[in-house]
């Protein structure tokens, strides 16, 4: 098997069963992300205890990639602190972006989205939950670059 295929398989697996989906009652921050491009949506619950993420979780409704990051974004940065998730974004969106392509290594298992950088209606997808997250961290309503839903006028 390809480290293409597998890599499907694992955004296939976290998009059908994300892991930690769910209100976090706990949660200390929280921020909401839209993506107007393709209507994804997702809230960001974080539990910080100093300057440690002690749990992490979503909620929303998107495409497979969208869920899936937001997925393993939860699994990876659990027990983090807030430097540390720092540095991790910012090597994701240099990988979603095709900035840098860091190591598979270094990556862990979020080297799964280095092929998002060919499709760039995709990164926004794969980025929404981190920006999402970077807002909850420093206590901002709503994700950069995303704007919540407007009201449409029926006039």
């Amino acid at each position: 098997m390809s480290q293409h295929s597998l890599y499907q398989e694992m955004i296939l697996d976290h998009s059908k069963r994300p892991r930690n989906f769910r209100a976090l009652a706990e949660a200390n921050r929280k921020a909401d992300g839209f993506n107007r491009l393709c209507g994804d949506k997702v809230t960001v619950f974080v539990r910080l205890e100093g300057d440690v993420i002690r749990d992490l979780s979503f909620q929303g409704s998107g495409c497979a990639i969208s869920t899936a990051s937001a997925s393993l974004l939860t699994e990876v940065l659990k027990g983090k602190t807030q430097a540390e998730a720092e540095r991790i974004f910012h090597k994701f969106h240099d990988l979603v972006t095709g900035k840098s392509h860091p190591e598979a290594e270094e990556m862990g298992k979020l080297a799964v989205f280095s092929g998002v950088s060919e499709y760039p209606a995709r990164v926004k997808c794969a980025s929404l939950a981190w920006h999402t997250l970077q807002a909850a961290l420093h206590q901002e309503p709503a994700a950069t670059g995303t704007a919540a839903p407007q009201p449409v006028s029926t006039e």
